[in-house]
């Protein structure tokens, strides 16, 4: 019988089950102030591979590097579908799970099956014409993108040209909230109020439940309309790759494109710019030589915005770390864990211009994030505007002193406070190619009418932020 002693206690590898293992609760204090201790404790006392409690649920954590590719490569030894999780089928979840709700909503990201496979070819096909820079979609989008970027970018420039801001809620959170209405195709700002609703069901605040009711709602009623009139957007390609789609289905699709796109993209930003500007890893060089994309690749590497991803599940008893882990027991892969494994941060160097490409920010294998290129699209051309537009930028605390917030899946700034000082004369937008200059809808006609524009919650909302801390 193997064993293996760890920090005070002697494990029984082959014997133990996760059910009769003693479990360290990981969403705790110390995981929302300082994880990286808590990743480190748990791999010194269980090596690769923790088991951990999730808010009273027990589940394996992956820490080490080579085992999260192991798992995330192979598919079949380690499917998703909550179908697949032993527990849950015997009735040992407790209804009131506060993460069932989030795991029920049986989307891309948490489909197993037989449905995956088509579910999964047709977000390829509707992203594809936003992911490929050649396609005359891809192009208007990051018009749009850099857009909506100047607009929110001005709107912090009413306060005046120099002065404080809160980037995080004024330009970080909905920017990509604006972007992901204009690929949902909401007319106008019709969309404003999802988008306002999107936030506080991310938030997870009192007004949560309400909030996601109504987004549902709302996105159920926009995908009856792309049902009756196609567009150019992703709900329709979405509908035309996959036309067996029910109107609940493509609902609880662009839910996850919304809440996805919008909170992975915002902390990236917010993410990108700390790095940027406090000078950490030689990410400022690299913004300086137009490496935008380079800059967010260190910073994904160090600072994962999807710290944890959604669980699979053992299909039969494997071998994983120092472990057995039982068929139909839940494996939460943490990225952020798996990029400190000394056996993958000691082969990457901090100070090279060009970094590695082997992170686990996107996931790998065969299910790999479908919108990662449409994800650092946004966030460079947003990350790229914000240093054009300002002359200078420098964070009102000391970076150790940043406000953060935790959950199971991410972790970003709850704010992001600045000084900045705004070019005198607004730097017009990079100049496009004749391609480019031939597609339809350029930026100057992708924003809503004004009126419209400053009826909307969202506007109304960050209208109220201008000159907050001067």
């Amino acid at each position: 019988m193997e064993s293996q002693v760890g920090e005070g206690a002697t494990v029984d590898l082959d014997g133990a089950r996760l059910e009769t293992l003693p479990l360290e609760p990981l969403l705790t204090r110390d995981y929302e102030t300082r994880p990286a201790l808590v990743y480190e404790r748990l791999r010194r006392t269980h090596g690769p591979v923790a088991p951990v409690d999730l808010l009273g649920v027990p589940a394996w954590l992956v820490l080490g590097y080579r085992e999260a590719l192991d798992v995330l490569q192979d598919d079949a030894a380690w499917p998703k579908g909550l179908e697949n999780w032993r527990a849950r089928t015997d009735g040992e979840v407790p209804a009131d799970w506060p993460l069932g709700p989030s795991l029920e909503v049986n989307h891309v990201l948490i489909q197993g099956g037989p449905g995956y496979r088509p579910l999964r070819q047709a977000w390829d096909a509707a992203l594809k014409p936003f992911q490929d820079p050649r396609h005359a979609q891809a192009k208007r989008l990051k018009n749009a993108v850099t857009a909506y970027a100047d607009e929110l970018i001005s709107l912090v420039g009413q306060a005046g040209g120099t002065g404080l801001a809160d980037l995080s809620a004024q330009f970080s959170r909905p920017l990509p909230l604006m972007v992901a209405s204009h690929l949902l195709g909401f007319p106008g700002s019709q969309g404003d109020d999802a988008l306002m609703d999107m936030w506080r069901v991310l938030d997870a605040g009192p007004d949560a439940e309400p909030a996601l009711r109504r987004l549902l709602a709302a996105l159920a009623e926009l995908a009856a309309v792309k049902l009756e009139k196609p567009g150019d957007d992703f709900p329709s390609y979405l509908l035309a790759a996959h036309p067996g789609l029910s109107l609940d289905e493509l609902a609880r699709e662009l839910f996850m494109l919304l809440g996805m796109t919008s909170d992975h993209v915002g902390i990236l930003i917010s993410n990108t710019v700390v790095d940027v500007v406090s000078g950490e890893g030689g990410v400022r060089a690299s913004l300086s030589a137009g490496m935008v994309r380079e800059s967010m690749n260190r910073v994904v590497m160090r600072k994962p915005p999807l710290v944890n991803f959604v669980p699979r599940f053992a299909a039969k008893d494997t071998r994983l770390g120092d472990y057995t882990i039982r068929a139909g027991d839940p494996v939460w892969i943490s990225s952020a864990a798996a990029h400190a494994d000394p056996l993958f941060a000691g082969n990457v160097c901090p100070d090279t211009t060009v970094s590695t490409r082997a992170h686990l920010s996107w996931g790998a294998g065969p299910r790999q994030c479908p919108a990662r290129e449409l994800a650092s699209t946004v966030a460079a051309v947003g990350v790229g505007r914000l240093f054009e537009r300002f002359s200078h930028l420098e964070l009102a605390l000391p970076a150790d002193q940043l406000p953060w917030r935790s959950s199971p899946f991410m972790r970003g700034l709850r704010s992001l406070p600045v000084r900045y000082e705004l070019v005198p004369t607004p730097v017009p937008p990079p100049a496009r190619s004749r391609a480019e200059e031939s597609a339809q809808d350029p930026a100057e006609t992708v924003l809503p009418d004004p009126a419209v524009r400053q009826r909307s919650s969202l506007w109304r909302y960050l209208t109220g932020l201008i000159g907050v801390g001067r």
